[in-house]
C-alpha cells in the first residue's frame, strides 16, 4: 500500500503487533460466554451492575477487572488467587499457538465494527506512534499498576483506531468470512465474534501494513499509562514491553464519539447555579431528558454549554462571560483546546467558580450513562453535569499536535466485550 502523504503514515517506527496465546474461557465449564463478559472496568460504575454481572455466573470477568474487598491490596491479591484457580482448574486455558485475534461486534441495527487484538510494542510519546488524547488521573494508573502486578496479566483490551483502509481491513474482512472461533450475543444486544490468525504468510502482512501506520488512543488511556509504568519496571526485554490492545480502522469501521457526563457528589444544583450568577446564562428547563439533550446539542452548535440536573429539572448553561474565560483559560494552546467544553468545564467551572478537584474521587465522579448519571445526581443530592460529545476530528487534530483534553473528555464505541480474550504474560 503506498502511504505516501497519509495524514498518518510514519517513516518512523510504527506500529509493532505481535501476537500472544490468548487466554479464554472453555464454553463447556461456564454458563455461557455472554455470562461472563463485562463492560470495561471504569464503565461499570453503578452498585447494581456489578452485583447483577457478578450474578450472571460465578466466573465472570468483573471478578479479575473489579475484585470486591476492603482494601486495595486484599483487592488485588483477591483477583490474583482467582485467576491462578480458574487457570488451574481449566475454566480459562491459553490457546495451544500465538495468534492475532480478528474481532467483530454487531448490534443488529446496522452498527458492525471490526478489528484485531493483539499485544502492541509500547511507545513514548514522542515517537508519535500512539496518540493519547486526554490527561489521566494518577490515582487510576495507580490502581490499575496494582491489579495488573498482581494478576501479571492484561485483562481486558484497551482500543486504539488507525486510519489505513488497506491490507489490514481487507483481511479483516476475509476472515470475517470463515467460521468463528467463538460466538455470543450479550444482554446489550451487540454480537461478538472472535477469529484466531495463526499463519505465519497472513501475520507478517498485517504486520507489515500496520508498521506504517500511527494509532489514536480511543479508550484506555489510563491503562496505556499503566502499561508504561510497567515496562518501566521490568529490564528489557520481557513481556510487559507491550500491552494487550483492540485495533480498529476507523475509514472503514467508523467509531461512535459519545460525552463522558460528571457528578459532583454533595453539592446540590441550587448551589451550584447560585455561583454561576453573573458567569453564565442560566435557562430552567422542565422537558423530558431526551428533549434537555437536543436542546444542549442545539445550544452547543454556538458554543460552551452544559446541563445540569438533580433537582427534578434540567438546567441548561451556556454563554459564558467572555472576559472570564480570558482571565481562566490559557492562550498558549490551541483555539480547538481553549474552546472545548471540557475545558470550560475543568479549567472554569470546576477550578475557578466551584472550587472542585478534578481528581478527588470524593467530591467528583466520571459517569457514561446519561440517565444514570441523572438518577444518581438526584438520589444522593448531588449535581449531575450532562456533556455534549466532541468530533472525531477535534480528538485526532488535537492528538497529532501532541495537545491531550481534559480528562474522560469523550467515550469512543463500541468498546469491546472484556472477558473474550484475555493475556497472561507468563504464558
Amino acid at each position: 500500500m503506498n502511504t505516501a502523504g497519509h495524514p498518518e503514515a510514519t517513516a518512523r517506527r510504527g506500529l509493532e503487533l505481535t501476537p500472544f496465546r490468548g487466554l479464554r474461557y472453555d464454553p463447556d465449564r461456564v454458563g455461557s460466554l455472554a455470562a461472563v463478559t463485562s463492560p470495561p472496568y471504569d464503565v461499570v460504575v453503578r452498585p447494581d451492575g456489578l452485583h447483577q454481572l457478578q450474578s450472571n455466573d460465578p466466573y465472570n470477568i468483573v471478578r479479575l477487572i473489579l475484585p470486591q474487598a476492603t482494601t486495595p491490596a486484599e483487592r488485588n491479591e483477591q483477583a490474583a488467587r482467582t485467576l491462578r484457580g480458574w487457570l488451574s482448574e481449566g475454566i480459562l486455558a491459553a490457546d495451544p499457538e500465538p495468534g492475532l485475534y480478528v474481532y467483530e461486534q454487531h448490534d443488529g441495527a446496522g452498527l458492525l465494527q471490526r478489528g484485531i487484538i493483539g499485544t502492541l510494542r509500547l511507545s513514548d510519546p514522542s515517537e508519535g506512534v500512539v496518540l493519547p488524547h486526554e490527561d489521566v488521573m494518577p490515582h487510576v494508573v495507580a490502581d490499575r499498576a496494582a491489579l495488573m502486578r498482581a494478576t501479571s496479566a492484561n485483562l481486558e483490551p484497551l482500543l486504539l483506531t488507525y486510519r489505513g483502509n488497506g491490507s489490514t481491513a481487507d483481511f479483516v474482512e476475509r476472515t470475517a468470512e470463515r467460521p468463528p472461533l467463538l460466538s455470543t450475543t450479550t444482554e446489550d444486544g451487540y454480537s461478538h465474534r472472535l477469529w484466531s490468525v495463526t499463519d505465519p504468510t497472513d501475520l507478517a502482512r498485517v504486520q507489515t501494513d500496520l508498521a506504517h501506520h500511527q494509532a489514536l488512543i480511543a479508550d484506555g488511556h489510563h491503562r496505556w499509562a499503566t502499561y508504561r509504568r510497567l515496562r518501566a519496571e521490568h529490564p528489557s526485554p520481557s513481556p510487559w514491553d507491550h500491552g494487550l490492545v483492540l485495533l480498529v480502522d476507523t475509514a472503514r469501521y467508523p467509531l461512535r464519539v459519545r460525552a463522558i457526563h460528571r457528578l459532583l457528589h454533595g453539592v446540590p444544583v441550587a448551589e451550584s447555579l447560585t455561583l454561576l450568577d453573573g458567569h453564565f446564562r442560566v435557562r430552567h428547563l422542565d422537558v423530558p431528558l431526551a428533549e434537555a439533550l437536543e436542546t444542549l446539542a442545539d445550544a452547543a452548535c454556538a458554543g460552551n454549554a452544559f446541563l445540569l440536573a438533580g433537582d427534578g429539572a434540567f438546567h441548561l448553561v451556556d454563554r459564558p462571560d467572555p472576559d472570564l474565560l480570558s482571565r481562566t483559560i490559557p492562550g498558549d494552546r490551541p483555539t480547538a483546546w481553549r474552546t472545548l467544553d471540557a475545558t470550560v468545564l475543568h479549567v472554569t467551572l470546576l477550578a475557578h467558580i466551584w472550587h472542585i478537584p478534578e481528581d478527588d474521587p470524593a467530591r467528583i465522579a466520571y459517569i457514561h450513562d446519561t440517565a444514570a448519571t441523572v438518577e444518581k445526581a438526584e438520589r444522593d443530592g448531588g449535581t449531575a453535569i450532562l456533556m455534549h460529545p466532541v468530533r472525531e476530528e477535534v480528538v485526532r487534530d488535537l492528538a497529532r499536535q501532541g495537545v491531550t483534553m481534559p480528562r474522560k473528555s469523550t467515550s469512543f464505541g463500541p468498546k469491546p466485550a472484556s472477558g473474550l480474550v484475555l493475556r497472561a504474560l507468563d504464558v
